[in-house]
């Protein structure tokens, strides 16, 4: 479900929506794919010394794990609604695991060498952090999810302690290739790795979403 870029409260209303649906009856996974206009985020840890000046950034406080974040132009984010019962049996940390391998997958397509930093989620270049992971599982169905900076404007991480990690520099796409990336590009390497990851199949591309060859939702296998 590609939302193109949508307003942080609005997607997260869709992520509700599809989620209240998996969690009451058998239904599809979905992949929502997403930029957001300038916002901040918090998790659901207390994360207020860690937002330095938002200035007319509004802030959200969320449901998901992890600290502070930015998302904003120039920055996907995926958020997949997935049913850990079927595709996992529960194991969050394999769930966490996959999600980092496809945005490691997605990097290396550009010649960039992701890598994990145990014991922090998320991608990194070096110590350099490309893509905040922080998610969230209701009833075994997991929501929210990845943001990696394909070209943001990196000033507005100074707003924050990103993650809460005041050592940690923050990184793009873009910055440390020095080329020009389309996001339309990255969204389209991000869903095909994601559906190999996680073992989708039966899966094209067509308009503005990602749709299966012969059904309105993702299948599982």
């Amino acid at each position: 479900m590609d939302l193109g870029r949508l307003d942080y409260q609005a997607a997260l209303a869709v992520q509700e929506r599809v989620l209240e649906t998996k969690t009451r009856e058998p239904a599809d996974d979905c992949l929502i794919l997403v930029e957001h206009p300038h916002v901040i985020t918090t998790g659901r840890r207390e994360a207020g010394a860690h937002i330095l000046d938002p200035g007319d950034v509004p802030v959200h406080a969320t449901s998901r794990g992890g600290d502070v974040t930015y998302h904003g132009p120039g920055q996907l984010v995926a958020y997949p609604i997935i049913d850990l019962r079927s595709k996992l049996r529960r194991a969050v940390h394999r769930y966490l695991d996959r999600l980092e391998r496809v945005i490691i997958d997605v990097l290396g397509s550009f010649g960039l060498e992701g890598v994990r930093r145990p014991p922090f989620t998320g991608v990194w270049i070096g110590d350099r952090k490309i893509c905040a992971i922080g998610v969230a599982v209701r009833r075994g169905v997991t929501f929210h999810g990845a943001a990696l900076n394909v070209a943001p404007d990196m000033s507005y991480f100074r707003r924050i302690v990103p993650c809460g990690l005041d050592w940690a520099r923050i990184t793009s796409m873009e910055r440390e290739t020095g080329k020009s990336i389309e996001t339309e590009e990255v969204k389209s390497l991000l869903v095909r790795g994601f559906c190999g990851t996680f073992e989708y199949d039966g899966f094209v591309r067509g308009g503005d979403a990602a749709m299966p060859a012969d059904t309105a939702g993702v299948q599982t296998d």
